[in-house]
């Protein structure tokens, strides 16, 4: 049985994955990511995303830990409460938050996702 591995970013990157948000209500944002982790359930994952600036609606089935490492964001709920989270600020996003995320400037970010499943 092979040894359970400590994961450090930065070490052995993995591929780095493009797309873009669905539900965009402004701008051409484009998204990248390299997921570092996986658990074998597939419940947990973590890594590195980065956004271009743009805005979108967001539906959180799952929730988030994030830690801003350069750029800025803005995030509102449905009731229209709004977050502005820089660099050096970490904060978490609950299963069940609503609302839109806006990259205001290109936005770098460490995640570690816990889904739901069942």
């Amino acid at each position: 049985m092979a040894a359970v591995q400590i994961v450090r970013f930065g070490v052995n990157p993995p591929a780095v994955e493009t797309g873009k948000p669905s539900n965009i209500i402004a701008g051409t944002p484009q998204t990248s990511v390299q997921n570092y982790y996986t658990d074998k359930t597939g419940n947990f994952y973590s890594g590195v995303w980065e956004s271009t600036p743009g805005k979108w609606a967001i539906n959180y089935t799952e929730d988030e830990f994030c830690t801003i490492l350069e750029g800025r964001v803005v995030l509102t709920d449905d009731s229209g409460k709004s977050e502005a989270f820089k660099a050096g600020d970490a904060f978490v996003i609950p299963a069940g938050f609503k609302g839109t995320w806006e990259t205001v400037e290109k936005v770098r970010k460490f995640y570690a996702i816990s889904e739901r499943k069942g």
